[in-house]
């Protein structure tokens, strides 16, 4: 990102959607009780917010 590379925001953008997929799949294990998936879930949601704040920032 800080190199100004042509597929960084693509890259990040990809990596968002990856992740909240993730976690929507990770979401539906959650609700049956499984709570590691809940933690899963939480983690990918960090991660896509991440990949987020570095397109909107860039």
């Amino acid at each position: 990102m800080s190199l100004g590379s042509d597929y960084s925001i693509e890259l990040c953008r990809l990596c968002a959607e990856v992740c909240n997929a993730c976690a929507e799949e990770c979401e539906k294990h959650a609700a049956m009780g499984m709570e590691h998936c809940a933690q899963c879930a939480e983690a990918c949601r960090a991660c896509a917010d991440a990949c987020n704040n570095m397109i909107t920032n860039n």
